[in-house]
């Protein structure tokens, strides 16, 4: 498994990756915790973005506790997964000095993103409509579970709304009982849709100077993601339900037991079927009125699925993967993680990127910890994306930011360390 070099001056990334990035100059208070915020705003900061993220103090964000696993540091592999190219600042919003050390922060960013339960920063005296009175041009991104309607006394958990929002519905077999996905997929599209409406808002803001609310919560965002099957139920009212690694409208589209282990088949057009039936060793199958058409396909899955699998039991998934994908028949093997980042090596992905620890660190003589990442998936031929900061350490940043926000605020936050 490879990793990205090290750009001159130490600092982690491609060639050249100590230049300018896309976001370079857009500063970003970040109050958010866990999930779908902290990916949101990491997705910025790899882009040039400077990410102030504020915690709690002696807590900091939930998901530094949250392991096993953890590295040798005892932090969490789920928190450094999602806040690198961070500074962590801790602010303790119980108190005035504390708030008013957060809007002074504030005051000198383009964006502020936070995902606290609705009505809880109004509350605190930091809600959208009081900070863009004092800040017109500023962006303002809320992340909920439900909304701040209704909702907004429902808490935020992926589990949960994997749960009501209907992907469990769709999930494992169709004997079986509802599942989740693997990961919290409903946070990580929610962060995804909360960067995009940031960027938007910002765009607007560049031709007009006018900055506005951006607001995202996880459930319209797992509706939308549902995607084929929200659109069946949307305008066909269809009600799909569970079939296991099968498709709906696409024949073959699923895993089948190779010699070894699963090997998924993923046939979208006629074309590609034929050169399945002639690898498989069974031209014939093209032709048969059961499977002539992709329709056909489906209405005849199981005795397809019948067929294939007897075929396809003779070898094991990386044979017929190399052959399969020499006809043009997309195939792969059901790969475990490990498995996914040689393969991503081997294409010449970047996969794992190192980030070694903050200069600032080791002059201080502080335990700055380098830190082993997954790249960026954004690929920009120009200001590419940038692995400058290991994910901090709580609090590491704050006498840095107090200091350049002291002219702003009358009292210190004695409880920040």
């Amino acid at each position: 498994m490879d990793t990205q070099h090290n750009a001159p001056d130490g600092r982690a990334g491609v060639p050249g990756g100590a230049g300018r990035g896309a976001l370079d100059g857009l500063r970003v208070a970040d109050f958010s915790r866990v999930l779908a915020g902290p990916y949101a705003t990491m997705l910025l900061a790899d882009l040039g973005a400077d990410v102030v993220k504020v915690e709690r103090p002696g807590i900091g964000d939930d998901t530094r506790s949250w392991h096993p696993p953890a590295d040798h540091d005892g932090t969490s592999t789920y928190f450094l997964g999602v806040n690198r190219n961070k500074r962590s600042v801790v602010l303790d919003l119980t108190t005035d000095a504390g708030v008013e050390q957060a809007r002074a922060l504030v005051a000198e960013s383009d964006v502020l993103v936070e995902n606290f339960r609705p009505g809880t920063m109004e509350r605190l005296g930091l809600g959208p409509r009081e900070l863009r009175a004092l800040h017109p041009g500023l962006i303002y991104c809320s992340i909920s579970g439900f909304g701040s309607g209704g909702g907004a006394e429902i808490p935020g958990y992926d589990l949960l709304v994997q749960a009501v929002g209907g992907l469990m519905s769709v999930t494992g077999d169709a004997a079986g009982e509802p599942v989740k996905a693997g990961v919290a997929l409903v946070d990580v599209v929610t962060g995804l849709h909360a960067s995009l409406g940031i960027l938007a808002a910002l765009r607007h803001r560049d031709a007009t100077g006018e900055g506005q609310r951006v607001e995202v919560n996880l459930l319209g965002s797992l509706l939308s993601a549902m995607v084929n099957q929200a659109s069946a139920f949307a305008v066909a009212g269809v009600v799909p339900g569970r079939m296991g690694n099968a498709h709906p409208s696409i024949a073959p589209y699923e895993t089948f037991p190779a010699a070894d282990r699963p090997i998924a088949l993923a046939v979208g057009n006629d074309r590609q079927f034929a050169a399945l039936a002639e690898v498989v060793g069974d031209p014939g199958l093209a032709a048969d009125h059961r499977f002539r058409t992709n329709a056909d396909r489906v209405a005849h899955r199981a005795a397809l699925r019948d067929i294939l699998t007897q075929r396809l039991r003779s070898a094991g998934a990386d044979h017929w993967s190399a052959v399969l994908l020499a006809a043009g028949v997309p195939a792969g093997p059901v790969n475990t993680l490990d498995e996914a980042f040689a393969f991503a090596h081997k294409l010449g992905l970047p996969g794992i990127v190192d980030i070694p620890a903050a200069p600032a660190d080791t002059a201080a003589g502080a335990q700055g910890s380098a830190s082993r990442q997954v790249a960026s998936p954004i690929a920009l031929s120009g200001t590419p994306a940038r692995y400058l900061l290991p994910p901090p350490r709580l609090g590491q940043h704050t006498a840095e930011i107090l200091h350049r926000l002291a002219d702003h605020v009358s009292a210190p936050n004695e409880a920040a360390t």
